[in-house]
């Protein structure tokens, strides 16, 4: 006989008390419950259950072996469910939390494609840069950008996306160019303030020391469309990503404020609810960014 099957017959008796209501669970004639039990007994060469007129109960070599066969069939069930759900067509509403200037540049522009491959699936995104606690707040997934604090959230990387301070060249022509990351003290700075990382910056000085850059900034906002136009003004040295400063660097509105400096790299992350099964709403969706941003990453993003 089937091992499994004989396994959960016995299990069935134990957590029914007996067995004519293990049969009417697994919808099978408590001959054959019996049968399955009597077979597993033989197999094993043990006796696993006290019977008597009145009730059912496992010895005590039964009860140990009830232990491990139930753990055994739990899985055997996750494993049957994870491929049922992984068949199963994405549907249904996905929450999503994503910092505002990523999501205004690169995903608003994407979600047609993807709305069309998946018409099952309707998407709520909330824009901030506050990394929110996805469980406690009911979201299905973030877009996170940076190092990832040690959480136990499931993470994908996406892509990356370069970090540099730039400014305009009149700002340049007026105020000169930093030599040294200590000469930023005195320089006019904009600092893109988000609640996950602080007002400062992080840099790597040419010898591959990491330093902290605290100067009290010209100017402060949580917007880095605002915060790069403020430097393309002249006002000040922005440190900012690559998929805001890319175009206008590439016009000549923006440069480098210190090309010396060795170029920062910044993961752009997917991460979502730890869990033995990821929703298909949610795997489809980051199968669909990953897609999408495979060949991003370059120097210029």
């Amino acid at each position: 006989m089937d091992r499994l099957t004989e396994m959960e017959a016995f299990a069935n008796v134990v957590d029914q008390g007996g067995f004519t209501d293990a049969a009417r669970k697994m919808g099978i004639s408590k001959s054959a419950v019996s049968k399955h039990v009597a077979s597993l007994e033989a197999r094993l060469g043990a006796r696993l259950l006290n019977r008597t007129t009145r009730r059912v109960s496992p010895t005590e070599i039964g009860l140990a072996y009830y232990d491990r066969a139930r753990r055994v069939l739990n899985e055997a069930g996750a494993a049957d469910a994870m491929v049922t759900s992984m068949q199963s067509a994405p549907t249904g509403l996905l929450r999503i939390s994503a910092p505002p200037d990523f999501a205004s540049r690169h995903l608003s522009p994407i979600l047609s494609e993807f709305f069309a491959d998946y018409p099952d699936i309707t998407m709520s995104m909330v824009l901030d840069n506050r990394y929110v606690e996805l469980i406690s707040e009911g979201f299905d997934m973030a877009l996170r950008i940076g190092d990832l604090a040690d959480s136990t959230l499931r993470a994908r990387k996406l892509t990356e996306t370069t970090k540099r301070m730039i400014a305009a060249p009149a700002y340049f022509e007026k105020y000169g160019r930093p030599g040294r990351i200590d000469d930023l003290n005195n320089h006019k700075l904009l600092h893109y303030h988000a609640q996950s990382t602080g007002n400062f910056w992080k840099l790597t000085a040419p010898s591959g020391e990491k330093r902290q850059v605290r100067s009290t900034a010209l100017l402060s906002v949580n917007d880095g469309r605002s915060l790069l136009n403020a430097a393309i003004s002249g006002l000040g040295i922005a440190y900012l990503p690559g998929f805001l400063y890319a175009d206008a660097m590439r016009q000549g509105l923006v440069e480098d404020a210190m090309p010396s400096l060795p170029m920062d790299r910044h993961g752009i992350y997917a991460v979502y609810p730890p869990g033995r099964f990821t929703q298909p709403k949610v795997r489809a969706f980051i199968d669909f960014l990953a897609a999408t941003f495979a060949d991003k990453g370059s120097e210029d993003w």
